[in-house]
């Protein structure tokens, strides 16, 4: 498996890994992207937006998406992995390349945002080192118009770069 950058000529990979995607899953997506304009943009290249590829096929999609004006230290993550493909450790990859992308960016510190009951989700960033900072209330409505609690976990990038300066393995990434 190649973990890299979306390049131009990725679009009909990810209209194939879009369309691998179910209804359940994408009601978790911020974008809607059933929308052309939508996932036309989902799809361009750029920088912190990168895919998981392996024979020829998009198994797994990355994006470092900086906020704007005072929280412009921050990027938010956004990661979705072919369900089919799950349980491979691609999620894993993906987010450990967030840290990268992250850095790349000049970037803090990263958030993610995941429905409270996407369990297996949170324990992968917690494992990671992402931290929950907040619980919303009915905060998400979903494609059938029910209300979703949203957790918000953060990681400090630069204090687990520090560490992994500090450790000797920073040279090996």
């Amino acid at each position: 498996m190649e973990i890299r950058h979306i390049e131009s000529g990725d679009n009909d990979r990810l209209v194939r890994f879009l369309e691998r995607i179910p209804d359940a899953d994408r009601t978790f997506f911020k974008e809607d992207v059933d929308d052309p304009q939508a996932s036309h943009k989902w799809m361009q290249p750029g920088p912190g937006r990168t895919v998981a590829v392996e024979d020829g096929e998009v198994l797994g999609w990355l994006a470092v998406v900086p906020k704007p004006g005072w929280a412009s230290h921050v990027g938010e993550v956004r990661l979705i992995v072919d369900p089919a493909q799950r349980g491979r450790g691609i999620g894993r990859a993906l987010a450990r390349r967030a840290v990268l992308e992250a850095l790349d960016l000049g970037l803090e510190k990263m958030v993610v945002e995941v429905i409270a009951v996407q369990e297996p989700t949170i324990a992968m960033f917690r494992s990671l080192g992402f931290d929950p900072e907040a619980l919303l209330t009915d905060h998400v409505r979903d494609r059938n118009g029910d209300l979703r609690d949203l957790m918000v976990l953060s990681h400090s990038v630069q204090e687990q770069w520090s560490s992994m300066i500090m450790a000797g393995i920073a040279d090996d990434v």
